[in-house]
């Protein structure tokens, strides 16, 4: 079992940035696929971006293709989401999702797939 807990989320105002950092406890981090989300009250989970096993690969929404990179450091057991030109509709609780994958390569946007998940973090972004 992995333990996910997020950090770095808070106050900004349109066009700054924010970092999220994911730490995770547990079981070897070099065995889970990771993904960041986000939700807001009354929608639905959104997908933002995915990195495979080895870190190789990542996957993005449109919605935040160009502004967001995550990125993971297996050795700190962690995985990260910058988050660039941030905009007032980036306001939301970010959720990091972790689960073991057998493939070193392969990413996963859907929120199905991830069986461990961080308290998540608040960014509030005014304008």
């Amino acid at each position: 079992q992995v333990q996910l807990v997020e950090s770095g989320g808070g106050l900004g105002q349109a066009g700054d940035s924010l970092r999220l950092s994911c730490a995770a406890s547990g079981r070897p981090f070099t065995d889970y696929a990771a993904g960041w989300f986000r939700q807001t009250p009354g929608k639905e989970r959104e997908f933002l971006a995915a990195i495979s096993r080895n870190g190789r690969n990542t996957d993005y929404s449109d919605s935040v293709k160009g502004r967001f990179t995550i990125t993971r450091d297996n050795a700190a057991n962690t995985v990260s989401l910058q988050m660039n030109s941030l905009k007032p509709e980036d306001t939301a609780v970010y959720y990091c999702a972790g689960r073991d994958s057998v493939y070193y390569s392969e990413t996963y946007s859907w929120g199905n797939f991830y069986i461990y998940w961080g308290q998540g973090t608040q960014v509030t972004v005014s304008s």
